[in-house]
């Protein structure tokens, strides 16, 4: 007797899905990616318990023809690819031809489309109990309404790795909010056990994609993130970055899609935490809501069942873009871009009659940066050890003064001799030794002291580092390094990489390397173990940033030590001067460690604290 047999479909069916469907959640993914497939513009979506006991998808795409409908439960069965060469160029969501097939093998499942082109359409319907599809007329408009109910109803052991009704709900929850905030030219509706939950517009404009943005990851994340739009060499990013202030706990709020597919990538995760390495809070993750359009035949998508891993023919390059574009994107927010809403808001509200008739003279005011004569950055350093010594300078002239600061001019004043008021405002005192107080238009800017000037001394040491270029040396007595010989072969493969990067390594064996020549900043660092994790990197991501972090680190210790100390009483115009200076410089919101460098406090806010006008 033979020990080989084929599977019945029904069993088939179900081993497919358990790797498509794990969950309600898998199922209104596979759902509304087939209605957006179709070319959906309205999503209507009623789910009871969770999605176990029902879970209805109505849309107004193209529908189904009434020949085609007992096939599109089939396996394998598909409109979206008939050949290698569509394979190899997926643009659609789904492709598999199992989605259907699988539901329907777990659950009590029903379909009714209308093409448009008669006055009714037709329905079939399928259990998992036989599989045979059975086709009647029914009334339905142009569209597709798909209705999946008593979900698991014929295996109860996967019934029962079930969570709770609440858990099932807000999983199946995240799928739609990542699905909604990819298309948003599609309106979503969502209603559980009869309650409206979600009743989103399809958005057009920038201003109305930003309000669904809001409306998903709420309106804190807008308010603090960045639009980017960047395009080069084929490939497009766009979306909203969140500035590093506004960093999270959890890696809960980063969504990335790739042609509209929803992903979670290692080198998209990789390329996004080295952007924010200079400037995010250690322990903390950024958020983003990032989208990159490239040539569907330079990424495969048919790597993984969820269709949540991606493959990219060139992976070095787009990890090259997505690190400069956002690395770049980051370094360029400025005080004036932060405020920028603020000021937005705060009009929004004086025009609303929400603000006292006295503050409404500053709404029209420009906020662009004054350069004002005799300021520190007009005579800026061309080596690291002219930027330490020229601080040194300013060190002793802050320790050198012990009065208190003589109050500067009013701010009316000031606006009237220069014509307009800088985002940072003018220094009004010193708190304790440490915060400088300065007014602008909105109302009271709060800065840390060492945290700015720390910032503003290591990005000039930075540049100044790199207009010195990367000054290496060579090592007494060459140091060996043990390896894999892949390892050895990749060191090898990347020699130029590696000389950029200040190092001289030579080949000594099949598994092992000398280092021969080091950068002058790294002579006392652990080079072998820094050679080690750069190899590892490339292996890993095609580019490694390790060495010039490592540098960084450096130069961020020295500026830190570098930088003006807590307790060094400054006169107005060296705050004024500092105030000038964080305006200018890339990354001064926040200090080498990631903390916040200042932070404003508007008129609207002092207001309700003190309870004026109610």
């Amino acid at each position: 007797m033979s020990k080989i047999k084929l599977l019945s479909p029904r069993l088939a069916n179900q081993i497919a899905a358990g790797e498509v469907v794990e969950r309600p959640a898998s199922v209104i993914k596979e759902l509304l990616e087939n209605s957006i497939d179709a070319g959906a513009t309205r999503l209507d979506i009623d789910v009871e318990q969770g999605g176990v006991k029902l879970i209805r998808v109505r849309d107004n795409g193209g529908g189904v023809d009434k020949v085609d409908l007992p096939l599109a439960l089939n396996r394998h069965a598909t409109s979206k690819i008939y050949a290698l060469d569509d394979l190899e160029a997926v643009s659609t969501l789904g492709f598999r031809g199992e989605a259907l097939a699988s539901i329907s093998s777990v659950s009590r499942l029903s379909l009714c489309s209308n093409t448009g082109d008669s006055a009714s359409g037709w329905k079939v319907q399928a259990e998992g109990r036989d599989m045979e599809a059975e086709l009647s007329p029914a009334p339905h408009p142009q569209g597709t309404t798909v209705e999946v109910r008593d979900l698991f109803f014929n295996t109860p052991a996967r019934r029962k790795f079930l969570r709770t009704e609440k858990t099932e709900f807000n999983r199946l929850d995240e799928v739609i909010k990542r699905l909604a905030l990819s298309r948003f030219d599609v309106a979503f509706n969502l209603t559980h056990n009869g309650r409206a939950i979600h009743n989103w517009r399809a958005a057009h404009s920038q201003a109305e994609c930003e309000r669904r943005v809001a409306q998903v990851c709420g309106p804190a994340f807008i308010e603090n993130s960045v639009h980017v739009d960047i395009e080069r060499a084929g490939l497009r990013l766009w979306g909203w970055v969140a500035l590093p202030t506004f960093s999270r706990s959890q890696a809960d709020l980063q969504h990335f899609y790739v042609n509209g597919r929803a992903i979670r990538d290692k080198l998209v995760t990789h390329a996004v935490r080295q952007a924010y390495q200079d400037v995010l809070y250690h322990g903390r993750h950024p958020a983003f809501v990032l989208f990159l359009d490239l040539d569907p035949s330079t990424v495969d998508v048919n790597v993984h069942p969820t269709k949540h891993e991606v493959r990219f023919r060139d992976g070095r390059m787009v990890h090259d873009f997505l690190f400069r574009s956002l690395h770049h994107a980051l370094a360029d927010v400025r005080p004036e871009d932060q405020l920028a809403k603020t000021v937005m808001t705060e009009t929004a509200s004086q025009a609303s009659g929400l603000v006292a008739g006295e503050f409404k003279q500053q709404e029209h005011m420009s906020f662009q940066p004054q350069v004002q004569a005799g300021r520190v950055s007009d005579q800026r350093p061309q080596s690291v050890g002219e930027v330490m010594a020229h601080y040194d300078t300013l060190h002793q002239g802050a320790e050198s003064s012990t009065a208190q600061p003589t109050p500067g001019p009013r701010l009316e004043e000031l606006a009237q001799d220069s014509g307009e008021i800088p985002p940072l405002g003018y220094a009004i005192a010193q708190l304790k030794g440490i915060y400088i107080l300065a007014e602008n238009a909105q109302g009271l800017i709060v800065v840390d002291m060492h945290a700015a000037h720390e910032r503003i001394t290591y990005e000039r040491m930075k540049q100044a580092f790199e207009g010195d270029g990367l000054k290496t040396q060579p090592l007494l007595v060459p140091e060996t390094v043990a390896l894999s010989q892949k390892e050895a072969d990749i060191a090898e493969q990347y020699e130029e990489t590696f000389r950029s990067l200040g190092f001289e390594l030579q080949r000594a064996g099949p598994e092992s390397l000398l280092i021969r020549e080091v950068p002058v900043l790294l002579n006392r660092a652990a080079v072998e173990q820094l050679v080690r994790d750069v190899i590892a990197d490339l292996i890993e991501h095609g580019s490694s940033e390790r060495i010039s972090h490592h540098i960084n680190e450096i130069l961020s210790t020295m500026a830190c030590h570098g930088s003006v100390r807590a307790n060094r009483r400054l006169s107005i115009p060296e705050m004024n001067a500092l105030l000038r200076d964080m305006e200018a410089t890339e990354r001064s919101g926040q200090c080498n460690h990631g903390r916040p460098t200042w932070a404003q406090q508007t008129l609207d806010e002092l207001d309700k604290l003190f309870m004026r006008g109610q």
